[in-house]
């Protein structure tokens, strides 16, 4: 097969980019500014087993933890949502970025770290490549191509903790929208001995690491903490909407994952989406590169296929950053009373809210 890709940026998603390209046939470099990948380690590492599976990567030796339910706080509330069977992997992101980078590498992509990604960089690899943006929140690559700003951003910080965990199938969300406005506070057990606490705010509406500070200050934690000492801490940047554009098929330009804003606003997580849209992108540059297709196909299949869902996290993400933690909390009292906690627990989906709101309106009386 015929053609060059120019990858920048070796997150998941682009190092799930390369791994399709190169793997049909196509001549791939992926570039990262990067000495060594996945570090510093900046995200949470919950993704769903579902959403792993569509992936396509072998993920199993970076498990550090196995999940299968949530509690659910908000006042004086709390909705235990518990699955018979595992929803969800706690992964090391180092090690899903060694296990990302030695796919793409075998399919046959070339890897170059170290190397300063700017507009000028971008324009010279442009003249004979296609180019994939995968570099992150603030694309470099989007800004280039003029592919149109993202208009909210959750800043997110984490500290991890050894301790040992009472029960670590389980994560602990805390809503409060004054506490945590945009999104939430949360405690993981990374492992059975690491506990991982973290916040996410609006990016204009506070200092996440304030609110982190904060959050240690609830009794919930300082039960759950103790004295131990912290082990490791780092912030983020995640983008909460799309980009007007994901793709210019004329300049042949497409991006994906955080760059195109490819990220559930209920989570702040980008994984799920962002493999998937960097496999649709594969797929529509060899479809462009054989047979002429337009590079356009990729923005319509991932809004045909992903686009429902998307927004729906949206709109659920504004629903729930509209209430206080009183409001939340009656509002889980009304849900317990409804038996929705069961019901969440037996339908619910991490990654699909509309099949959990189809399997609502679908489900026979009792």
């Amino acid at each position: 097969m015929r053609g060059k890709v120019s990858v920048i940026g070796a997150g998941t998603a682009g190092l799930v980019a390369g791994r399709e390209l190169a793997g049909r046939g196509v001549h791939t470099v992926i570039y990262d500014q990067k000495t060594e990948l996945g570090l510093p380690v900046r995200a949470s590492g919950i993704i769903s087993i579902n959403g792993l599976k569509m992936s396509g990567i072998a993920y199993e030796s970076a498990v550090t933890n196995t999940l299968r339910g949530a509690r659910i706080h908000a006042g004086k509330r709390i909705m235990r949502i518990s699955a018979k069977e595992p929803v969800a992997k706690v992964l090391d992101r180092k090690k899903l970025a060694d296990i990302c980078a030695d796919e793409a590498e075998h399919a046959g992509a070339v890897i170059k770290k170290g190397v300063r990604i700017n507009g000028t960089a971008i324009g010279k690899l442009h003249k004979d490549s296609i180019i994939v943006g995968a570099d992150g929140a603030v694309s470099a690559v989007a800004k280039h191509f003029g592919m149109g700003p993202i208009g909210r951003y959750v800043l997110t910080y984490k500290a991890e903790f050894n301790v040992d965990v009472d029960e670590p199938g389980y994560v602990d969300l805390f809503f409060d929208k004054k506490a945590f406005p945009g999104l939430f506070a949360w405690m993981c057990p990374n492992a059975k001995d690491v506990l991982e606490v973290g916040v996410g705010i609006d990016s204009s509406k506070g200092n996440a690491r304030k609110a982190l500070d904060r959050f240690l200050a609830l009794k919930e934690v300082t039960d759950a903490v103790g004295s131990a000492k912290m082990i490791d801490n780092g912030a983020s940047m995640i983008p909460l909407q799309m980009r007007r554009r994901i793709v210019n098929p004329e300049k042949r330009v497409l991006l994906v994952g955080d760059a195109a804003g490819q990220v559930k606003g209920t989570t702040g997580g980008g994984i799920v989406y962002g493999s998937a849209a960097a496999i649709m992108a594969a797929r529509a540059i060899c479809d462009s590169i054989t047979s002429g297709k337009s590079l356009a196909e990729y923005e319509k299949a991932f809004a045909k296929k992903y686009g429902k869902d998307l927004k729906l996290h949206t709109h659920i993400n504004n629903f729930y950053s509209s209430l206080d933690g009183n409001s939340i909390g009656r509002l889980i009292s009304v849900m317990n009373f409804l038996g929705m906690d069961s019901f969440i627990s037996k339908y619910g989906d991490m990654d699909h809210p509309s099949l959990l709101i189809k399997r609502f309106f679908t489900r026979k009386p009792a």
